[in-house]
């Protein structure tokens, strides 16, 4: 009986027994059997008859082939052992197979779990780097849909509508002459006659045409300064060939200050001695000393000053004219008082019957618009809107681009050089489109009346600031 239970006892700690050999086999054998290993490294750098570098999945996979061998063993043993061993002894004997199944299964779950980990980040990394491509990605095609943008912007420009005149921008050389106002020196030019006269002796003076415009006689006396004009006495640059004029206020003095001045002639008696007289206050003293006689004459020029004490016309920063030279910015490129000329911007527009015509401004109200183009703001010309001294000139709002005031097509004018009616004045009306895309060129007067009896154009007058709005736009021959 002894013998018996010895027997079955030897069969329920085999497996055990080899469990711990293939323990031993793994790993927990004395430092002394690797004495004879061929490598003569450690332990931990062998895995059986190679290295562990060498073995497919490290030391840690094969450590746990061996417990995994080790198990199926100790269960083959626990099974198959002979009809000897009690189901109890058995069933210990598969328990602790099991449990070193078990062991080899999580060591390679946690060293799957290390893996898995270690994947885990790899691909989190991959992703980083697929997600920065991606932005990189994203932003060229946002670069290459700004471009297409750009491009699509610039073929709609080149779509818009748009009138190339030629010259429409020419420079202008005026001849200045040079008067006083309280004693010091203002250079103007005279560009208008309301009597063909004094336009006759102005332009043979001055080798420039001044022109003439009759209906400036009608001009209110709201609207007009006056210049005292010599007619003997000391020989000098005016009017007349004697000394310069005398005006009676500036642009520094804008509430009395207009280009259109009333003439009144200035002569010596016989018996005095002439002298210069540079102010109004000299020219009444010597009025009242009985030296000279004053002569009002039905005469209205158009006499706009360039310089004056305090001031000048504003000079433009670019004097290279092209173009599409900007509107705004200065009438002027250039003030030579030894030469005594000023070279003003010549503006290409239509007559009433569509025949060129070019024009200078000098001065303008209100404020807002003489600042745009850089001319002088005169306020006393808003008494014009309602006189027969002004006459009308259209300009356009939208349709064609093109060199007018507002960027678009030239204006129309409805008053030419030689007309009766014709005036440096302006009353300026505003015409618009009520379909843009659908604008044509309109070069006369008769072309604005058309379109708006077929309903294609809105005319309004020009109300900037809620003002009146005049400008002093002479219209000249910039060739001559």
């Amino acid at each position: 009986m002894n013998s018996r239970r010895k027997s079955l006892l030897a069969l329920a700690v085999l497996p055990l027994l080899s469990v711990g050999l293939a323990y031993g086999l793994a790993g927990g054998a004395p430092e002394s059997a690797h004495a004879a290993s061929p490598y003569g490294i450690t332990r931990d750098q062998v895995c059986g008859d190679r290295l562990c570098s060498e073995y497919p999945g490290g030391r840690k996979a094969f450590e746990a082939s061996m417990r995994e061998a080790a198990a199926e063993r100790a269960a083959s043993a626990a099974s198959g052992g002979g009809g000897e061993a009690s189901i109890d002894e058995r069933l210990a004997a598969a328990r602790a197979a099991n449990e070193a199944a078990k062991e080899a299964a999580a060591e390679r779950g946690d060293d799957a779990d290390r893996d898995d980990d270690a994947m885990a980040d790899k691909k989190e990394k991959y992703k980083d780097k697929e997600r920065m491509k991606d932005k990189e990605r994203m932003k060229d095609k946002m670069k290459d849909r700004d471009k297409m943008k750009d491009k699509m912007k610039d073929r709609d420009k080149e779509w818009t509508p748009t009138l190339r005149l030629s010259r429409a921008n020419v420079p202008a050389v005026i001849p200045m002459s040079m008067g006083y106002y309280e004693g010091e020196p203002v250079y103007y030019i005279t560009t208008d006659s309301s009597d063909p006269t004094h336009a006759s002796i102005i332009s043979e003076a001055k080798g420039w045409n001044v022109e003439l415009a009759p209906v400036l006689a009608d001009t209110p006396d709201e609207a007009l300064a006056t210049t005292y004009m010599f007619t003997n006495g000391i020989e000098g640059p005016g009017v007349h060939g004697h000394q310069g004029e005398v005006f009676t206020a500036t642009p520094e003095q804008p509430d009395e200050y207009s280009a259109l001045t009333g003439h009144v002639h200035v002569t010596w008696n016989e018996g005095t001695e002439p002298r210069m007289l540079t102010s109004e206050a000299d020219v009444l003293e010597a009025e009242a000393d009985g030296d000279v006689v004053l002569t009002e004459l039905p005469v209205v020029l158009n006499m706009p000053h360039i310089v004056w004490p305090g001031g000048q016309m504003a000079v433009k920063e670019d004097a290279a004219l092209a173009d599409d030279t900007p509107y705004g910015g200065g009438q002027v490129i250039d003030i030579d008082t030894d030469a005594m000329t000023v070279t003003f911007v010549a503006h290409r527009g239509w007559g009433p019957d569509g025949r060129t015509a070019y024009y200078i401004v000098t001065d303008a109200t209100p404020e807002g618009p003489a600042d745009m183009m850089g001319v002088v703001s005169s306020p006393t010309s808003a008494s014009l809107l309602a006189s027969p001294a002004a006459v009308d000139l259209y300009q356009f709002t939208n349709g064609i681009a093109g060199t007018g005031p507002l960027g678009f097509q030239p204006g129309i004018a409805t008053a030419a050089l030689g007309d009766e009616t014709y005036s440096p004045m302006w009353r300026i009306y505003l015409v618009t489109w009520d379909d843009p895309s659908e604008a044509s060129l309109l070069e006369t007067k008769a072309d604005i009346d058309a379109m708006v009896a077929d309903g294609l154009v809105d005319v309004s007058i020009a109300r900037p600031m809620d003002s009146d709005h005049i400008v002093n736009c002479p219209f000249i021959d910039p060739f001559q």
